[in-house]
C-alpha cells in the first residue's frame, strides 16, 4: 500500500508532466524511488542567468507533505541565497513550508529567486557583497555559471 507521501508524490509527478512550468522540469531519478527527483530549471530570458541549464536534486521523506524536501543545486551557481554545496537558502522550503506547495510551485519559486535574490539574508557572502556593491561583477560571474551549466548538460 502507498505511504501519504509517496501518493503526493505521484500526484506531484503527475501535475508536473500535464503542466509543466515554464522553463521548469523535473521527475524521479528512477522509477523505483519516488523520493529523488532530479530537476532542471533554464535561466530565465533578459537576465544573467538566461541560457543556462542549472540541475537540482530534490530529496523527499516520509513526512512529505507536512514537511519540506531537501533541495539543491548539482550545477554550479553563484547566487546570494545558494551555499557553495548547491542548498538553497529560501522560505518556501523553510520557515514559510505549507503542504499545499507542491514540485511545481518550488522550481517556480527557485527559477524567481534566481533574479530575485535576497542579499539581506546570504548563504553565500561574497555573491551577497558583489550583488550589493558591484552588480557588473556579479553578472559576469552568473553568466560564466550559465556558460558552465551548457556546457555540462
Amino acid at each position: 500500500m502507498a505511504s501519504s507521501a509517496q501518493l503526493r508524490l505521484m500526484s506531484d509527478l503527475k501535475a508536473i508532466k500535464n503542466e509543466p512550468p515554464e522553463g521548469c522540469s523535473a521527475s524521479p531519478v528512477s522509477d523505483e524511488n519516488l523520493f529523488v527527483w532530479s530537476a532542471t530549471i533554464f535561466g530565465p530570458d533578459e537576465t544573467p542567468w538566461e541560457g543556462g541549464v542549472f540541475a537540482l536534486r530534490l530529496t523527499f521523506g516520509d513526512n512529505y507533505p507536512e514537511k519540506p524536501p531537501r533541495v539543491r543545486f548539482t550545477s554550479e551557481v553563484f547566487h546570494p541565497n545558494v551555499y557553495n554545496d548547491g542548498t538553497l537558502c529560501i522560505d518556501i522550503i523553510q520557515d514559510a513550508w505549507s503542504p499545499c506547495h507542491n514540485v511545481c510551485t518550488i522550481l517556480t519559486s527557485i527559477q524567481s529567486l534566481l533574479t530575485d535574490s535576497n542579499p539581506a539574508s546570504p548563504a553565500n557572502p561574497e555573491a551577497a557583497h558583489l550583488f550589493q556593491h558591484d552588480i557588473q561583477a556579479y553578472n559576469r560571474r552568473v553568466r560564466r555559471c550559465a556558460r558552465r551549466s551548457i556546457e555540462s548538460s
